[in-house]
């Protein structure tokens, strides 16, 4: 990956009053991991909070450092990105993670997402694109690789939804899954309520269990897949 070091000179988020983007990053390959580090760090806005060579190390040390992003590759030694996600989705739910890798096949693509990651973007992009999904992804945004978007809106044209809903939520569960998909976290999805987040952390693991799923982002792709009575005509007022 070009990592264009240069490139960081030209940002437009010259303030040192800008608020610090904290990024972890889980990459075995040190020449592209030290190139992302050198990159994210260099440029203003961002900082680096940790950098691990595998899930296996980067798991418990994020217990301590916590930061408000993270980059995983896939095809990591040991274990994979895509269950190191699933761990780190289940341990921290509110952490974005983006992967980042040469995977762009629909497998990787839709493991990914089901297992909790927010983003999808290929190595080869452009390192100004790659800064712009990091602030993307840390404001509640998804960001994906064009080719990568294109498989997902194909993925949906493929399979319609099903006939019979084998699942029911009430209306207040519907709009919660709404905000979500909308890229609300659980804190703005509370002020859009006039709910405490500990009442909506109480409503998504009611959906969890209902719907069987482990993630956010898994239960959303539920949610526009058609198995939930009521998909596709959320209210508009819980």
């Amino acid at each position: 990956m070009n990592m264009r070091l240069c490139f960081a000179a030209e940002l437009a988020y010259t303030s040192l009053d800008v608020p610090q983007i904290r990024v972890a990053l889980v990459e075995d390959q040190a020449p592209t991991r030290e190139g992302l580090a050198s990159l994210i760090g260099g440029s203003p806005g961002f900082e680096i909070s940790g950098q691990y060579g595998s899930m296996e190390e980067a798991l418990p040390a994020l217990e301590h450092v916590r930061p408000d992003v993270l980059l995983a590759d896939i095809g990591l030694p040991g274990m994979s990105g895509i269950e190191g996600v699933r761990r780190l989705h289940e341990q921290f739910p509110e952490l974005p993670i983006l992967m980042l890798t040469v995977h762009g096949d629909d497998d990787s693509i839709f493991a990914a997402v089901c297992a909790g990651a927010c983003g999808y973007l290929l190595k080869e992009t452009e390192p100004q694109r790659l800064l712009d999904s990091i602030r993307e992804l840390h404001a509640g945004g998804a960001p994906m690789s064009p080719e990568i978007a294109r498989k997902v809106v194909m993925a949906f044209r493929q399979y319609p939804p099903p006939r019979q809903p084998d699942v029911e939520l009430s209306a207040r569960q519907m709009r919660i899954l709404q905000l979500l998909a909308e890229g609300h976290s659980y804190k703005s999805c509370a002020e859009e309520l006039g709910l405490s987040v500990d009442t909506v952390r109480f409503h998504v693991r009611r959906i969890y269990d209902r719907l069987h799923v482990h993630s956010r982002s898994e239960a959303v792709w539920k949610a526009f897949g058609g198995g939930i009575s009521g998909a596709g005509r959320f209210p508009k007022k819980a």
